[in-house]
């Protein structure tokens, strides 16, 4: 056996149809599109979702969701949760040994009166803070 004597098994494979060949052939004439009609005419392709006329089921059907790509902060008013602000560093793994977060929290906004004095006490890019 080498590359150039492999074949096809026996049966697997058949020629393919040549519509528009005269009447003998058996598909002439109209080449198997019918009469008349849209879909008879050379050039034609149908849009993605139509229904003939007919309302489209993605436009009968209403609009619902949206879901942000923009990751909210997990907003801490350090007024209320004092513990925070008596931290030396602050970063995100100190904040939760002290206040109860959920591990999927990736950015930290802190709020309140004494944010702004906190600066820099921040040692943690994910972590900023609210106030002029």
């Amino acid at each position: 056996m080498a590359l150039h004597n492999l074949k096809p098994a026996e049966g697997s494979t058949k020629n393919r149809k040549r519509v528009g060949r005269g009447q003998g052939s058996g598909t002439g004439k109209t080449a198997g599109r019918g009469h008349t009609g849209q879909k008879s005419r050379a050039g034609y392709s149908r849009k993605r979702g139509f229904e003939g006329g007919q309302q489209p089921l993605q436009r009968r059907l209403p609009k619902v969701g949206f879901s942000s790509r923009v990751v909210k902060p997990y907003v801490i008013n350090v007024e209320k949760v004092v513990t925070v602000a008596e931290l030396e560093e602050i970063t995100i793994e100190s904040i939760k040994t002290v206040h109860k977060i959920s591990s999927s929290v990736r950015k930290i906004k802190l709020i309140g009166e004494s944010a702004k004095n906190l600066a820099d006490k921040i040692k943690d890019e994910n972590i900023t803070y609210s106030g002029k």
